[in-house]
């Protein structure tokens, strides 16, 4: 019979054994579950890390299982072994799975080299008013060097809070923006604007994004996405 329908006689005896074991029901798959899982994390740890991922649903296994190191927890899994119980768990589902995507990812070489700037877009407040958050990332550390609540996105508001950058930390190589106002001319791509100008005057070279490609400024939009997450 094995030799008719090409199997070896190994799995031959398997299924005939499995069926006198128990009938028809046997012939199943069966759990690949080990019968033992010395490795495998204490219940304990697991709901320290689902109090932490429900504190903060934002955050990713990266950061919950460092912050478990930082409040000096002993034994903390790794952050694919976080990320695995997060998911068992419930707290991932598939369209986060399938966000979480790697892309090729590019950074310069040194701090200052590049900052990229950008408004989060502005939203209201109890008292009526608009917020408008200005944000500015280095693209090399990823370090938040600016994020102000400004009234408004006009030039001296934006440079007045890029002075406090400059004198905190140094004058960058360059700076990238949209091609929105106060640092872009939407209507004459190209032209220089007084911000743009004034940055130049300090040895500061400006560039824009390509109309429509808000990755250009990837770092800032996702610092954007935590900052909407977590924040506002």
């Amino acid at each position: 019979l094995c030799q008719r329908f090409g199997i070896s006689r190994q799995t031959g005896y398997k299924w005939v054994n499995r069926y006198q074991a128990g009938g028809r029901e046997a012939l199943g798959d069966l759990s690949r579950r080990p019968h033992s899982s010395p490795n495998r994390t204490c219940d304990e740890l697991q709901a320290r890390v689902l109090e932490v991922r429900s504190q903060h649903p934002a955050w990713s296994a990266h950061k919950i299982s460092r912050r478990l190191k930082d409040q000096g927890l002993q034994g903390v899994p790794s952050h694919s072994t976080v990320n695995a119980i997060l998911q068992r768990h419930g707290c991932i589902g598939e369209k986060a799975s399938e966000a979480a995507t790697a892309w090729t990812r590019f950074e310069r070489a040194e701090p200052n080299e590049l900052w990229q700037i950008d408004f989060k877009g502005h939203f209201g407040m109890l008292d009526q008013r608009r917020c408008h958050p200005l944000t500015v990332i280095d693209d090399h550390s990823r370090f938040n060097l600016v994020l102000q609540a400004c009234c408004s996105q006009d030039t001296e508001t934006v440079y007045t809070h890029l002075r406090n950058a400059f004198a905190c930390y140094g004058l960058p190589q360059q700076i990238n923006a949209d091609n929105g106002a106060p640092w872009g001319t939407p209507s004459k791509p190209g032209e220089l604007t007084e911000l743009a100008i004034r940055c130049i005057r300090l040895g500061i070279r400006m560039s824009h994004s390509r109309p429509y490609h808000p990755q250009t400024n990837g770092k800032d939009e996702r610092f954007h996405r935590s900052l909407k997450a977590e924040v506002l």
